[in-house]
């Protein structure tokens, strides 16, 4: 069914996928802060008795820890999701996520409570983890199942522009911080304000996502008692391909948004002995540029189809890895920012289609946990692993070339994934399925977009 873009529907559709991009840059807001902190501060702050690169390690070992969390927060708020339904886990996920990140912005450091401090650290970053986790699903099955059927990778895409706007706000506001206080007083307290900032976020989101409705697909299965008793479960039962294929083919992404993001600040800084605030600036300029760059990879998953879209940018970050370390390490700024425009083009072409090809690898009834579980799995390996590996083969091998083709590898993954499945496997799941779509037994079904 194509919606027009002046109906009531359509406007609905629009308003949907404002607030999913609304929470879920206040999200990512709030999980891009950590990894700056923890690139910045956290190794004086909470781990001082280690050497500086088992400061950094450990450091970027807690931001990991998050991403342990994630797929337990995907499966819990999955299950729920498709139970009970989409709104109120997303809800449930903002607050988790607001909750923890206001508290690390009020966490003693080991100079006060000694061991206590990275401990409570893990603990905290445990229960953003878990909140991010439930929130990726969620916000894009309310974005997809509100759309019109002709542009459901457009408007999928409005929570993955939460993750450029989350990292350009987390860095206009460490440059603030940065820019105004002494180095002194930024490290002692200033970072805190950072976080304490979430608990303001965190309210304006929620005001936006109470006033959403729910999910009309959900619904219709909701009152055709199809809802699954136990959809993770059956997903692992019915769907065990669409899990591979989806969790393998969301490794490059987060690897690209992750580097850029978080490994980079740390290689500037400490390998190239860059400033900080020059770090900062540089991918303040170039997040910009990134969020144009997936609203049109969203569109051209519509027009081009999303596998060849997805396609397009997993092959230009597998060419892209080598000549990009190449123009980071000439620290000069302006080929430092082509270097860094390219990859997070790369980046985006992937995540615009992103989410409208991993969703409708599932049908309705286990969307929620289907999805989660393939977007997080991919996350542990690009957002959470990777940067710990680039750092210690930066170590061990003492060039970038080396991160480079770990790069290069885990993007190459992605690209074989997607390429080697059959049309079998990533074939819209919903186009298959039948649902009563009201109690009079009208039959609703989902229009195939372009996919090849």
């Amino acid at each position: 069914m194509t919606v027009e873009p002046h109906t009531p529907a359509a406007k609905k559709a629009r308003r949907v996928a404002l607030a999913s991009y609304i929470g879920t840059s206040i999200e990512w807001y709030d999980f891009f802060i950590y990894g700056i902190a923890a690139t910045l501060v956290f190794r004086t702050q909470f781990f001082p008795e280690f050497s500086e690169l088992g400061g950094t390690l450990a450091a970027l070992g807690t931001f990991a820890v998050g991403f342990i969390a994630r797929p337990v927060g995907g499966i819990v708020m999955g299950h729920f999701g498709d139970r009970v339904g989409r709104k109120s886990m997303l809800v449930v996920s903002l607050l988790t996520m607001g909750l923890a990140t206001t508290l690390i912005g009020l966490l003693p450091t080991y100079q006060t409570i000694g061991v206590w401090a990275p401990i409570l650290l893990v603990v905290l970053r445990l229960a953003q983890g878990a909140g991010v986790g439930g929130e990726w699903g969620g916000a894009v099955l309310m974005a997809i199942e509100h759309a019109p059927a002709n542009r459901r990778s457009l408007y999928g895409c409005f929570p993955q522009l939460g993750l450029p706007s989350g990292i350009l706000t987390s860095q206009l506001v460490f440059l603030g911080l940065t820019s105004f206080l002494p180095e002194e007083a930024f490290v002692a307290w200033g970072w805190r304000i950072a976080f304490l900032l979430s608990a303001a976020l965190v309210i304006v989101g929620l005001v936006v996502r109470i006033a959403i409705e729910e999910s009309a697909e959900f619904a219709r299965v909701r009152s055709a008692g199809l809802v699954a008793r136990m959809p993770v479960v059956e997903v692992f039962r019915r769907s065990w391909l669409q899990l591979l294929i989806g969790s393998l083919a969301s490794i490059a992404a987060p690897t690209l948004g992750y580097l850029v993001s978080v490994y980079l600040v740390q290689y500037g800084t400490n390998e190239l002995e860059l400033a900080t605030t020059t770090m900062l600036w540089i991918l303040v300029g170039v997040s910009v540029g990134w969020i144009l760059m997936v609203f049109i990879g969203g569109l051209a998953g519509d027009l081009l189809g999303r596998k060849k879209t997805f396609l397009i940018g997993a092959t230009l970050a597998v060419v892209w890895a080598f000549p990009m370390f190449l123009l980071v390490d000439t620290r000069s700024i302006g080929l430092i920012v082509v270097a860094l425009i390219v990859i997070t083009t790369a980046n985006a072409v992937m995540a615009g289609p992103q989410p409208a090809l991993i969703t409708e690898m599932f049908p309705i009834r286990l969307r929620y946990s289907g999805a989660s579980i393939c977007y997080q799995v991919g996350s542990i390996i690009g957002g959470g692993v990777v940067p710990i590996v680039a750092t210690t083969v930066f170590a061990r091998f003492g060039t970038s070339t080396a991160v480079a083709a770990l790069i290069a590898g885990v993007s190459a993954v992605s690209l074989l994934a997607i390429l080697l499945a059959r049309r079998t496997v990533l074939r819209p799941a919903a186009a298959s399925e039948s649902i009563p779509e009201t109690a009079a037994g009208v039959q609703k079904k989902a229009e195939p977009p372009v996919f090849d």
